[in-house]
């Protein structure tokens, strides 16, 4: 993501009011939205408390749990009331979505990591034990393991050394992005392990992706939507299933389910923080420049994420993995530089 229109809140805002933005900007807007995935949502919803307690005069954030890819389209659909100021993500914005972005008017995007989450994968407390493996999920779950036909019905056809309990997990869809996440980080490494499929990733890249990272569809794998307690609910009443969502919500609900190790490493706070958890990943907003200064509270509503992310702040306590210091310091800069500016702006004034 290397185009330099793709900004971090380091250049200046022409202060612009969202009704004049384009033809389709829909009227003004007095109230945040934000969209996007269902892992940041409950954080998302946390920082909008905070903001609403602090900030009494302004309405009530709107947020709304899209899954990444929906809401990044949304976000994406152009400059204006109708559209979203943020969106969440539990992944990177991808460089086709910032081209389909630059194409529809939204040009200055500024780019917040706001913390980490790992992908847990997890089982009912006293359900099905399983020490997983990129290689193990991957053979478990693929459509085509290796481009041949999937014939595990068990984890035992899988592993030998696993239970002989058939195969069902529950995961997020494809618009979601912890399934995006799950590909990267678990199902395309457990593809490579084969030394076919690593060299296939040179030979044919969208054969490489088919093969290593589409799911089974024969009810061994079942998309359960942008429902991740859904998933909880479903694991906790069948104890031979386990499921695929973020860390939080495995913290959330620990006293009903537990997180199984992968590469003999927990999902726990600790392991996703120093990234020896295979799964841990870093989590996003993206904000409008054009909407800053013209949505009420906007700023305010950044700032409050700032306050929000530190290690033992608020959005620790419901299970966000605060990022590094330095990350946290870049990003908390990059915030203050885009409010000192667009606040000049609005004013008149030169900001220093």
């Amino acid at each position: 993501m290397s185009n330099n229109k793709f900004v971090f809140g380091l250049v200046g805002l022409a202060a612009v009011m969202l009704a004049g933005c384009d033809s389709g900007a829909g009227g003004s807007r007095d109230s945040i939205r934000a969209v996007g995935s269902s892992t940041v949502y409950p954080f998302a919803k946390q920082v909008a408390e905070s903001f609403s307690r602090s900030n009494p005069a302004l309405k009530s954030p709107l947020i709304e749990s899209t899954g990444t890819g929906g809401g990044i389209q949304l976000f994406c659909q152009g400059v204006g009331a109708s559209t979203p100021d943020m969106v969440n993500a539990s992944r990177r914005m991808k460089a086709t979505e910032f081209d389909k972005c630059q194409t529809n008017g939204v040009t200055d995007i500024i780019e917040l990591q706001v913390g980490l989450d790992g992908i847990a994968f997890a089982s009912a407390n006293n359900g099905i034990s399983l020490n997983l493996t990129p290689r193990i999920v991957y053979e478990a779950i693929a459509a085509n393991p290796y481009g041949g036909e999937q014939t595990a019905e068990t984890w035992a056809d899988v592993d030998p050394s696993l239970p002989a309990e058939p195969i069902l997990v529950y995961g997020p869809p494809s618009t979601s992005g912890t399934r995006d996440a799950l590909k990267e980080l678990v199902l395309e490494v457990g593809c490579d392990t084969n030394p076919e499929m690593e060299a296939l990733k040179d030979e044919d890249e969208d054969r490489h992706q088919q093969i290593c990272t589409e799911v089974r569809s024969d009810g061994a794998y079942v998309d359960q939507g942008e429902q991740d307690n859904l998933i909880v609910q479903k694991i906790e009443s069948n104890p031979r299933t386990i499921g695929i969502f973020g860390f939080s919500y495995l913290d959330e609900n620990k006293d009903k389910v537990q997180g199984l190790p992968m590469n003999d490493v927990d999902p726990t706070y600790e392991n996703i923080s120093n990234f020896a958890y295979p799964g841990a990943r870093p989590l996003f907003v993206y904000v409008k420049k054009a909407h800053m200064g013209a949505i009420p509270g906007l700023d305010l509503y950044l700032q409050q994420w700032v306050s929000d992310w530190s290690v033992g702040g608020p959005l620790a306590a419901i299970g966000m993995v605060a990022s590094p210091t330095d990350t946290m310091a870049d990003n908390e800069r990059r915030v203050n530089q885009q409010i000192t500016m667009t606040r000049a702006d609005l004013t008149g004034e030169t900001a220093e």
